[in-house]
């Protein structure tokens, strides 16, 4: 089922986009031709391929933990535009 120019517009004000009645046009055909590609990947035969939770067979790199010295408060905060004590201070998110 092609996207319509409406879902491209909801699709666009979702990413807080503003778009062009053309550009509207050129991404709904643009989308459908995408689309349409996973249409075709729909009709390849996979009964026999067995599933896989990654294309590359991945494997965790740990290090060792090892206790080693830190920053300093004093260190750590000298280049911070604003401090307060011994806090990097940050404008408020939340009243």
């Amino acid at each position: 089922m092609p996207l319509s120019e409406k879902e491209v517009e909801h699709i666009a004000e979702l990413a807080k986009i503003k778009i062009s009645k053309n550009e509207k046009k050129l991404f709904t055909k643009q989308f459908n031709e995408i689309l349409q590609f996973f249409h075709q990947l729909d009709e390849v035969d996979t009964s026999s391929i067995e599933p896989t939770f990654h294309v590359v067979d991945l494997k965790n790199r740990f290090r060792d933990d090892k206790v080693e010295t830190t920053l300093s408060t004093e260190e750590a905060l000298k280049n911070a535009p604003k401090k307060e004590k011994n806090f990097f201070k940050a404008p408020k998110l939340f009243d």
